[in-house]
């Protein structure tokens, strides 16, 4: 298509186009990567532009000459676009911007699974900076819902008057995120199987969620399930200028909450990578109202495990139920989806993560769906039993996270089947640690003191054991098993020896 009639199709939207050209014909030389972040435009857009105009290369790198850029003056975008709310303030912040910069290149690289797509540290830093502008901070509280961007972090080192709380599927990310010692808590959750019980009655929550309507719709209820009756959600969100609909299912997904939208800032969050999109996504704050809570908690009845974009887990990908044969196992409770035909007692994943289940079973079935290998710690330490069976959709080539749980029990992988028997270790810091890992759902602190003052044999006060436990572990005071980051599980013993009086 020729170029007039190109940019005279795309009507009001036509102003895309006129600033890719605008930078094309203003002497620097451009990757496409980068030209879909300044401009917040589709890669396959750009694409289309660009096959319309004669350009020079230089490597990767092309511009318009300098020779024909007055050919396109009629057609460039003089005006600047929409101010960024807090631009204005990034400069005063150069130092925490290197900081972060060094922070996210060093990160866990992103996993495909997760839909992962890292912000740009200059947005990262601009998140923390609206959030000051905009609510008064200090004395608030902050969780993130999901933080692969390292938004915590800035936010941190911003305001650290605020308290900041991470909860995540990625243990990569929280042990991340605790190595860098600014004081963010961390917490582990698989939010289709629920919100951690110490993640609540937060002021602000902030997510960048998997752009799918499901799960869009998961990350804000879990959000505004964290959060106190007059909270915030800051949600980044973002489509192609080619896909409305899609927009549209995801903004009928968050109005199905019935929330109130205080503002949207269009293309405030910027990304390396997420070309289709713009490398682009909207900031919006929404605000519960009295109908929020009751269409949450409709919302989480029908939580589904398929959320993402890619993988087994995606909302494209084949779901079922695997066929599980018990075998030899008599189980006296079925945990997770199994077929109706079986007589026992069931319960679903997130009932059984949130609570303890009544009465301690004999045998307990897990059946664990694809994607969900990172609950398989937590999924045995929510048990009471003596024997707990994990049927897994693919063999498990390692034990992994489970080594986290040797003194609670003993682990036999066999294929996609892992038998977890109870056991006691007989010394001191293995018992201990036995009782912590015992009690699910419990403090750690408080299983911990109990079983330092029972191994002195009573000489140890209660006051003098928890000093021992916070001068060893000061993370563990309010953090149950079942939320702990999985290298607090894995260092669990050897703070436990520096406990030992």
């Amino acid at each position: 298509m020729e170029l007039r009639e190109l940019v005279g199709a795309a009507g009001v939207d036509g102003r895309r186009l006129r600033h890719v050209l605008t930078l094309l014909c203003d002497g620097r030389w451009w990757t496409l990567g980068d030209l879909v972040r300044e401009t917040a435009t589709s890669r396959r857009t750009i694409e289309e532009l660009l096959r319309a105009v004669e350009l020079e290369r230089n490597g990767e790198r092309f511009r318009i000459p300098l020779a024909h850029t007055p050919e396109y003056q009629d057609l460039l975008a003089m005006a600047p676009g929409p101010e960024d709310p807090v631009g204005h303030l990034v400069p005063h912040y150069r130092t925490v911007l290197e900081r972060l910069e060094a922070l996210i290149a060093k990160a866990p690289r992103g996993r495909h699974t997760l839909d992962h797509v890292a912000a740009t540290p200059d947005t990262v830093l601009r998140r923390a900076l609206l959030l000051g502008a905009r609510f008064w901070l200090p004395g608030s509280r902050l969780l993130c819902v999901g933080d692969h961007d390292l938004t915590s972090l800035a936010v941190r080192m911003v305001h650290p008057e605020v308290e900041v709380t991470v909860v995540d599927i990625d243990d990569r990310i929280l042990a991340y995120l605790d190595e860098q010692d600014l004081g963010v808590r961390t917490r582990w959750a698989d939010l289709r199987l629920g919100l951690p019980g110490s993640v609540r009655e937060h002021d602000l929550a902030i997510t960048d969620p998997p752009y799918t309507p499901e799960g869009i719709g998961l990350f804000v209820a879990r959000g505004l399930e964290g959060l106190k009756a007059d909270g915030r959600v800051l949600l980044a969100y973002g489509a192609s200028e080619r896909t409305p609909a899609l927009a549209l299912k995801v903004q009928n997904a968050l109005s199905s909450l019935n929330l109130s939208y205080e503002a949207i800032y269009p293309d405030f969050n910027r990304y390396f990578g997420a070309e289709a999109i713009g490398s682009a996504a909207d900031l919006y704050i929404l605000r519960p109202t009295t109908k929020t809570g009751p269409a949450v908690a409709a919302r989480l009845e029908s939580v589904g495990t398929a959320i993402y974009t890619q993988g087994p887990q995606s909302v494209e990908a084949e779901t079922g139920h695997q066929a599980i044969e018990l075998g030899d196992l008599e189980p006296d409770l079925l945990v997770g989806e199994w077929p109706k035909a079986l007589p026992q007692p069931r319960v679903k994943l997130g009932t059984w993560l949130a609570k303890p289940y009544l009465g301690k079973q004999g045998a307990v079935a897990i059946a664990v769906p694809a994607g969900l290998e990172a609950a398989l710690p937590r999924l045995v330490l929510a048990a009471q039993s003596a024997h707990v069976r994990l049927y897994l959709p693919e063999p498990l080539h390692s034990r992994g996270p489970l080594e986290a749980l040797a003194p609670l029990c003993e682990i036999d992988v066999r294929g996609a089947v892992v038998d977890v028997t109870r056991s006691t270790p007989d010394d001191p810091a293995g018992r201990i640690a036995h009782r912590i890992l015992s009690r699910g759902h419990g403090k750690m602190a408080n299983a911990w003191r109990e079983a330092l003052i029972a191994e002195s044999a009573g000489a140890l006060t209660k006051n003098e054991a928890r000093a021992l436990i916070r001068h060893a572990a000061p993370w563990a005071d309010d953090l149950t098993p079942l939320e702990a980051p999985l290298h607090r599980l894995t260092t669990l013993p050897a703070a436990i020896d520096a406990s030992l009086p």
